[in-house]
């Protein structure tokens, strides 16, 4: 898994590469945290690199969620395709986030 990260206005942009399983879900899992220790509160994750996520990654993301909504905070999503976008959808990650089609877009609504 590759993460890469890039502020973008008021917002912080993570891109993420290859795939989130039990092994590289705390390398994400740290991300999210340096990110909101640094006070970023908007967040967007773009997955279009992305080709699998487990249910450790899930529960990362929801973590870092809830972290960023007691901060008043946002976590948004673009780019999913593929079993990606079909584990969001049978989670219910689909419903409960916001998921835009591109950076531009997500980052427009912020």
């Amino acid at each position: 898994m590759d993460i890469d990260t890039e502020k973008k206005g008021n917002a912080v942009v993570i891109r993420i590469k290859g795939k989130v399983d039990a092994d590289t879900a705390p390398s994400l899992q740290e991300c999210f945290t340096n990110q909101i220790a640094q006070n970023e509160k908007k967040i967007v994750v773009n997955l279009e690199g992305l080709d699998y996520i487990s249910s450790a990654g899930l529960r990362v993301v929801l973590a870092a969620a809830k972290n960023l909504k007691a901060l008043h905070g946002e976590l948004l999503f673009v780019g999913l395709k593929g079993s990606v976008e079909k584990v969001f959808k049978i989670s219910g990650f689909y419903s409960a986030f916001k998921i835009f089609d591109t950076e531009e877009t997500a980052l427009a609504q912020l």
